[in-house]
């Protein structure tokens, strides 16, 4: 898959994805700009489904939605808040810690550099990227399984893992799909292009894309 094909896809996409419901930091981010909240969510999201990663979220920010607030919570709160939730105990230390490194080393902002946000306890490149597009609209690739995978199906990368697509995504994509990639292709890949039994019968970029034509060869 060229650029020339990929922005038909993009297009498509942008239409089709109107069908479902979008990720769930992505709704929250729709409701609030915050990036601490944008932080936190994502956080939450690691391992865990959209519904819960939802409710966990709208449900510990009521109890607090800021560094300082989240610190007067017990530990034993913020999980009792999140269960069930991937995880659920040490991400409740872990929102614990990033509270307190926010406090004491960033005037509780949250960072809007990659490898500032880095270097917060239990932050990947997959959130790093996702606060940074999300929460400040800055450039940024945010790369998860849902990426890593559907992208590899069309042909326009060949990698082995998400990092190593980030990087080619990088070097390849064009920058005014970096925000938006995320979202799109999170939400398509939750309801069309899945893992296992991909829908490619009521696909519309089945055309363009090279799993397709490999396996319907088959």
């Amino acid at each position: 898959m060229n650029n020339s094909e990929l922005k038909k896809v993009i297009d498509i996409l942008k239409k089709e994805v109107k069908k479902w419901k979008p990720p769930a930091v992505g709704e929250i981010a729709k409701n609030s700009q915050d990036p601490y909240r944008i932080l936190i969510s994502c956080l939450l999201s690691l391992r865990t489904k959209d519904r819960v990663t939802r409710d966990a979220s709208m449900k510990l920010f009521s109890y607090a939605d800021e560094p300082r607030l989240m610190l007067k919570l017990s530990t034993a709160k913020i999980r009792k808040a999140i269960y069930p939730v991937g995880f659920y105990r040490r991400k409740a230390d872990t929102i614990k810690t990033i509270s307190k490194t926010l406090i004491e080393k960033y005037d509780e902002i949250v960072p809007d550099d990659i490898d500032e946000l880095l270097k917060l306890p239990g932050v990947g490149r997959k959130t790093a990227n996702l606060v940074v597009t999300v929460a400040y609209k800055k450039p940024g690739i945010c790369v998860d399984t849902h990426v890593h995978r559907i992208v590899n199906r069309w042909g326009y990368v060949k990698t082995k893992t998400p990092y190593e697509t980030e990087m080619a995504l990088r070097e390849k994509l064009p920058r005014r799909y970096w925000i938006i990639l995320n979202d799109l292709l999170v939400t398509f890949g939750q309801n069309l292009c899945r893992p296992v039994s991909p829908k490619c019968n009521i696909c519309k970029i089945y055309k363009l894309c090279l799993f397709y034509k490999m396996h319907s060869r088959k």
